[in-house]
């Protein structure tokens, strides 16, 4: 439990850092330049004591110090939801580098959640650098999955578990993610219109090499579902033309990532028991 109350606390710097990235990035702003932040509105640089993860905005009352514009609620919001992260990776997996893997996969993930209903965009230091972060992982946490095993053993081949892993790890960040862009050029060819942008499908390669096949699958299976029902719910509240409200489906693989990375193995269990 001191590990885990520990982690969580790592969480919220993290979390703080991360509210730099996804207002940075997709702006093709440094993270290290300027080092310190500044409010959007008055420009005056943010001091140390009013830095302080999620407690500088409850005494601040979510104001700027100088200008009294409103703090983004997306800033305590991030922050909170990195630290009880770490904090449930660590209580369920105990200190050790399975737990360093998921945590670090969740602040990714909340990091595209957020930037991608700020701005639409989904950053490639989140997507392809995740991806890369999720590959080097394989060789030390096992990938969840079989199917590069199964496959190789069809060719006769016997890998080392290693290269098992790191195998169903490549695998999973290819597999899905070509067939997610296949449908995606398959629906613009046929309604000439753009139904899938290129970075949902770099989210689901980084998802793969994190998760495995299954746990890929399985967040485009929920993130579908939390897709349709949220967004037909929130285009008939608001009004919207559903014909060209743009969707941002990667908060919802980002959701349904979070998901799979908690429970999926226990979901998919059950569903191969039915």
């Amino acid at each position: 439990m001191p590990e885990a109350l520990l982690a969580g606390v790592s969480g919220l710097m993290i979390g703080s850092f991360l509210n730099v990235c996804i207002h940075r990035w997709p702006r093709d702003l440094s993270v290290a330049k300027p080092a310190r932040s500044h409010c959007p509105e008055c420009e005056h640089q943010i001091a140390a004591m009013d830095n302080v993860p999620l407690l500088s905005y409850i005494l601040l009352r979510g104001r700027c110090r100088h200008c009294h514009a409103r703090i983004h609620w997306r800033y305590p919001v991030v922050e909170l939801l990195t630290a009880i992260s770490f904090f449930w990776f660590f209580a369920a997996l105990g200190p050790g580098l399975a737990a360093a893997k998921y945590c670090i996969f969740s602040a990714i993930v909340i990091g595209l959640v957020f930037t991608d209903l700020d701005t639409l965009l989904l950053p490639d230091e989140f997507t392809l650098g995740g991806a890369a972060i999720g590959l080097l992982f394989s060789f030390f946490v096992p990938v969840p999955d079989s199917s590069f095993a199964l496959l190789a053993s069809l060719f006769g081949f016997s890998p080392g578990p290693r290269a098992s892993s790191f195998g169903e790890s490549a695998l999973a960040a290819f597999l899905p993610s070509s067939m997610l862009w296949f449908l995606g050029w398959a629906f613009e060819k046929l309604r000439h219109k753009e139904g899938l942008g290129f970075g949902d499908v770099k989210m689901i390669a980084m998802i793969g090499a994190f998760l495995g096949i299954r746990g890929s699958l399985l967040t485009v299976i929920l993130g579908s579902i939390l897709g349709s029902i949220v967004g037909l719910a929130w285009i008939k509240i608001t009004s919207k033309d559903a014909s060209t409200y743009q969707l941002p489906f990667g908060t919802f693989l980002g959701v349904a990532a979070l998901i799979a990375a908690v429970v999926g193995q226990n979901m998919i269990g059950w569903y191969r028991g039915l």
